[in-house]
């Protein structure tokens, strides 16, 4: 039997609830169709190791949800819904091999008297960009939050000139050029401050030398310090459910199993799909895609071969290997046990260190020394595990999603059935030298391969959690390709939209919001 309605989407990620959301709220009758059982994408949390303990499966830091346009428009709705965060005071730290360590809070004193222990100048460097942030941030977010078209562009570099002057303006646009290790060895003396902050670099698919990565570190340390980071309550899915609830509670519809095979298309025109099981669901107004460029090419069909063959070339980002554990108590950190009380513990020392990780896994070798993010949750939120318990989400970024061979010359494996088990014991390896011991308060344990994320939810394409590198060639008005960085397609009626089409990955659901505005309008 068909169904009619006026916006089909498919995927059920946070991009396609926010724009669900917005046409919604706009009168339109809005169906997704999700291909796996449970709704999400990749935010979703569960007992994925032992009874009681529950995981976010992929993303864990909900803080660029919560400072979002998308979250500010629909706050009253959502919070009504049951969504609740959890604040974390002590945000990120890294812990270095000499037992020293660097915790970034959200008390700027504390931080900028941290920071001058490894140096004092670096120090007074960090207060001095505490006090630009928020002029810096108002030009940045209006960045980030505006479709790139020229009129809404052109309005935002306006402002910017008329506030900063033609030297501000150029200033501002060599930063957003800039690498990670360029900006930070203009900014800091210490090898230990430019190394905390460079971790951030390494969520995305910004090693140190890799240029436009610089904003990333810069807008997540001086964000947590003057905002604080948030998690989600009982799990990073209480946005979803939140959703999810406000969407149905409109009169919207989601399936769940029932994935779609093409895109309808008539006369130029998108009309609908059509699922797996033989159902016909009509668009009268639009499908909305979101799903990586590659899926949305085998969706149409042969109607637009330019296109689709663009679609094709869209580059993905190196794989993330994740470790979910049941833990009977938090790391003993050999540094300081100050450092179980922070949300992220990274595991990555030196700049150096990083680039290489990132050169070995974009050749297809598992690193020798991979990047290990440690996240604490129940540090900040006890509910997610059994009174007195413990939950810890480990990413292992960045790793190869087709293994071509291993760097330290000991994983003959080439394939992630056979890899999973030594890879992830060489990131337990590295976590018991900082924090010895950990192995034994071990309950049960989960790895998550990249073949599995991706198995999980087709849009992570090889691992890769953020749905396509970030570099500089793929991204601002060239997300996913120039000229569509506003979710429009050669078809009229279909419309792409998720972590591939600008702005980009994250917890934002900045996509979907912006073309949720744009259909409305």
């Amino acid at each position: 039997m068909d169904q009619k309605t006026d916006a089909v989407i498919i995927g059920s990620g946070l991009n396609s609830l926010a724009c669900a959301m917005v046409l919604q709220s706009r009168g339109w009758r809005v169906l997704i169709c999700e291909q796996a059982a449970e709704i999400g994408g990749a935010v979703k949390t569960g007992a994925y190791t032992a009874e009681g303990f529950r995981h976010d499966w992929a993303a864990m830091n909900l803080s660029l949800f919560a400072g979002s346009p998308f979250f500010q428009r629909f706050q009253t709705e959502l919070t009504a819904a049951g969504l609740s965060f959890v604040p974390a005071e002590r945000c990120f730290a890294t812990a270095f091999g000499d037992d020293t360590w660097l915790g970034i809070t959200n008390d700027r004193s504390r931080n900028a008297k941290n920071i001058s222990a490894f140096a004092n100048n670096d120090g007074e460097a960090w207060g001095a960009l505490g006090e630009q942030f928020p002029a810096r941030a108002e030009h940045i977010f209006a960045l980030l939050g505006t479709p790139f078209k020229f009129r809404p562009l052109a309005k935002i570099l306006w402002r910017l000139w008329r506030k900063e002057g033609t030297r501000g303006a150029l200033e501002l646009l060599r930063f957003l050029l800039s690498s990670p290790r360029s900006w930070l060895d203009d900014t800091f003396e210490s090898a230990q401050v430019k190394s905390t902050l460079a971790a951030w670099g390494m969520h995305l698919d910004f090693a140190p030398d890799i240029a436009g990565g610089a904003v990333f570190p810069y807008l997540e340390a001086m964000a947590n310090q003057s905002f604080g980071m948030v998690i989600g309550e009982g799990g990073a899915d209480t946005i979803i459910k939140a959703m999810v609830a406000c969407i149905e509670g409109a009169g919207g519809r989601i399936w769940t199993n029932a994935p779609v095979t093409d895109v309808l298309i008539e006369g130029g025109k998108a009309t609908g799909v059509g699922l797996a099981d033989g159902r016909i669901c009509q668009a009268q107004r639009a499908v909305i895609a979101n799903v990586a460029p590659k899926h949305l090419a085998k969706l149409m069909g042969e109607e637009t071969p330019d296109y689709q063959q663009k679609l094709k070339r869209f580059r993905h980002a190196p794989g993330t290997m994740m470790i979910h554990l049941a833990m009977e108590d938090l790391p003993d950190w050999r540094a300081d046990p100050e450092l179980r009380q922070f949300a992220y513990v990274h595991l990555a020392p030196d700049m150096d260190q990083m680039a290489r990780t990132y050169q070995q896994a974009q050749a297809g070798l598992l690193p020798d020394a991979p990047v290990v993010v440690v996240g604490q949750p129940t540090a900040i939120d006890p509910s997610r595990a059994p009174e007195g318990k413990h939950v810890l989400w480990m990413q292992v970024r960045m790793v190869p999603g087709d293994i071509k061979g291993d760097a330290a010359g000991q994983i003959s494996a080439r394939d992630w059935q056979a890899a999973a088990e030594p890879m992830a014991n060489r990131a337990l390896d590295i976590l018991e030298r900082y924090a010895p011991g950990t192995r034994a308060k071990i309950i049960a344990q989960k790895v998550v391969t990249p073949d599995m994320l991706e198995a999980d939810n087709p849009n992570l394409v090889g691992g890769d959690q953020i749905c396509g590198s970030h570099h500089l060639s793929q991204h601002f008005l060239y997300r996913p390709m120039f000229g569509r960085s506003d979710g429009s397609t050669p078809i009229e009626g279909l419309f792409h939209t998720g972590a591939a089409v600008w702005p980009g990955a994250g917890t934002g659901a900045g996509a979907g919001f912006l073309l949720g505005q744009k259909l409305a309008s």
